[in-house]
């Protein structure tokens, strides 16, 4: 699971892309809103470290490095943007 909590204002959507199980470095993935400022996803079946960044509305990068999580972890981050 990758959590991110950030308030992003309302009406606004949380996106991931990366390397790894569904995700890629084009097209973000959208989040799941599961509190006023958290948002998470679960990421299946990596056989290998995940590479990520977050965006708002899939257009507006997260700052900072790229994080990286191992196979089997779980990621609770405060993106800056």
């Amino acid at each position: 699971m990758v959590a991110a909590r950030v308030d992003i204002g309302f009406g606004n959507h949380l996106f991931l892309r990366g390397t790894g199980p569904g995700l890629s470095w084009d097209t973000g993935v959208p989040m799941t809103n599961v509190g006023s400022d958290l948002w998470s996803i679960d990421l299946l079946g990596a056989r290998g470290p995940i590479f990520c960044k977050f965006l708002i509305n899939d257009e507006k990068w997260s700052a900072g490095p790229d994080y990286v999580i191992e196979p089997g972890a779980q990621l609770e981050v405060t993106p800056l943007f």
